[in-house]
């Protein structure tokens, strides 16, 4: 896996994101390990992607924007991260609610 051979770069985005947001780089870097796919994007036109479920060091959720350049086998790029609204996303914050 690229993240855990330390294969990632942060998107001018993603750190935006992570700093509105108050998350830690190595929160997210370090919740790779216990992440959920929640929703998958292979045909991006950057590159696949995948919006992921994860946890903050304080077990806070996090949802977090992973992809890989097209035509490329790496680097991870974390394309945005953000803590989930509840008012957008079921109790487990996995499902968007439907309106």
């Amino acid at each position: 896996m690229l993240v855990l051979r330390d294969d990632v770069r942060i998107s001018d985005h993603g750190f935006d994101e992570l700093g509105k947001d108050d998350i830690l780089a190595d929160d997210v870097v370090a919740g790779v390990l216990t992440a959920k796919s929640i929703e998958d994007y292979p045909d991006r036109a950057r590159g696949p992607s995948v919006l992921a479920l994860q946890r903050d060091a304080n077990d806070r959720p996090i949802h977090v924007v992973w992809a890989i350049p097209a035509r490329q086998v790496g680097p991870a790029i974390l394309v945005t991260a953000y803590r989930p609204d509840p008012a957008l996303w079921d109790e487990r914050f996995e499902r968007r609610k439907t309106t």
